[in-house]
């Protein structure tokens, strides 16, 4: 099945519908937890699935909208191709709202689509005024100029508009690259029984097909594709695009976590450095040589000490190039975005990009390899 798909991140603050506008869209109750359903509230990374009008597949990660469960939102936002931001009309813009927004601009989403839910329960001047604040709270993100789509799950108003401004965008997101080796993080593990473990997560590259050898990453432990399945369909192949469901052999399920890699085998190498563009949110405080941060790369959360190789610090909304040394190893690739968070409290620091997956080590401040990051 070589089928080109499309991969929609939902972002937003708690209670303002992201779960229950992604039910309408798909049929699919994304909340798979006894605990979701019985308080109502996303926790876990939900998925679903369906077909645009134009035939092509979209799948949905529905991330978690408390602040509590930041670090699952930060584990579905990476790789997915287009952004559907949730603003509930009776309450606005919240915290949440802001802080995804951030996130997603710092992992440069390439586009997405503004979606204000619940609209049948407010009037129709409250619901002119939630529209200018969310317009003002996206001046000067990639969402500046992004569709904004009035919804009501219950209703199904501006449900069939939704999901043509997503089939319209679907075409003009570039084509995954199916030439590079596959690459997919891992964001879920259990057991099938009579199969053995498996794995699911966005395949951000190449191709997956049931038989490869494959390699699991940082532990780098070998296993072999036994099956897959794409957008609920058992399938011979997995593409770049796909959110897919690897059945392996040759590994427990004990082995496996959140926050690994699964890649063709012997494509990557474990490293526990990283030489980085880094990108700084605006805040009140700089960001100085050696501060511990917590760095989430793929599905993983890692903290790491950052480095700067040209100054002591960088004022807030400044960039620099550093190293970042990791306390657990991970496996990255030139041009991987990323997000740091401050270690304590653990607002947004900022996002980047990796320029190198496996540096020498830093030893001193070098404004000669700055300048060849740079280059």
């Amino acid at each position: 099945m070589m089928d080109s798909s499309f991969l929609i991140g939902t972002a937003g603050h708690v209670d303002h519908g992201k779960t229950t506008l992604v039910q309408a869209l798909t049929g699919i109750n994304t909340d798979r937890l006894e605990e979701e359903r019985r308080r109502g509230m996303s926790i876990e990374l939900g998925f679903a699935e369906f077909r645009l009008p134009s035939g092509r597949s979209a799948g949905i990660v529905d991330v978690p909208g408390h602040e509590r469960f930041l670090k699952n939102m930060l584990a579905g936002a990476t790789g997915v191709d287009f952004a559907l931001l949730v603003v509930a009309a009776d309450e606005g813009v919240m915290p949440q709202t802001r802080e995804h927004l951030a996130i997603l601009q710092s992992l440069r989403i390439p586009a997405g689509v503004v979606a204000i839910t619940k609209c049948d329960t407010v009037e129709p001047e409250w619901l002119t005024a939630v529209s200018a604040e969310v317009r003002q709270a996206l001046a000067g993100t990639f969402l500046a100029d992004a569709p904004l789509i009035e919804t009501d799950a219950v209703s199904g108003r501006g449900l069939e508009e939704l999901v043509r401004i997503l089939d319209e965008t679907s075409a003009r997101v570039p084509v995954p690259d199916l030439n590079r080796p596959a690459f997919l993080s891992i964001d879920r593990v259990f057991v099938r029984p009579g199969f053995g473990p498996v794995v699911t997560g966005s395949l951000r590259s190449g191709v997956l097909r049931v038989g490869d050898a494959v390699t699991v990453y940082p532990d780098e432990l070998p296993a072999r594709v036994r099956g897959l399945q794409t957008f609920g369909e058992t399938e011979s192949t997995a593409c770049a695009g796909m959110r897919a469901a690897v059945n392996l052999s040759g590994v427990s399920v004990d082995e496996l976590h959140r926050g690994q890699v699964l890649a063709s085998a012997g494509s990557l190498q474990s490293t526990d450095r990283l030489n980085v563009f880094v990108e700084l949110a605006e805040g009140d405080r700089p960001l100085k040589h050696r501060t511990r941060a917590r760095l989430h790369i793929g599905t993983a959360e890692i903290l790491v000490r950052i480095l700067l190789w040209e100054s002591a610090e960088v004022a807030p909304g400044g960039s620099a190039y550093a190293q970042l040394r990791l306390e657990t190893p991970t496996a990255s690739r030139r041009g991987d975005r990323f997000v740091l968070r401050w270690y304590s409290p653990q607002n947004l620091m900022g996002g980047g990009e990796v320029l190198e997956a496996n540096p020498k080590p830093f030893r001193s401040r070098d404004a000669e390899l700055a300048e060849r990051l740079r280059a």
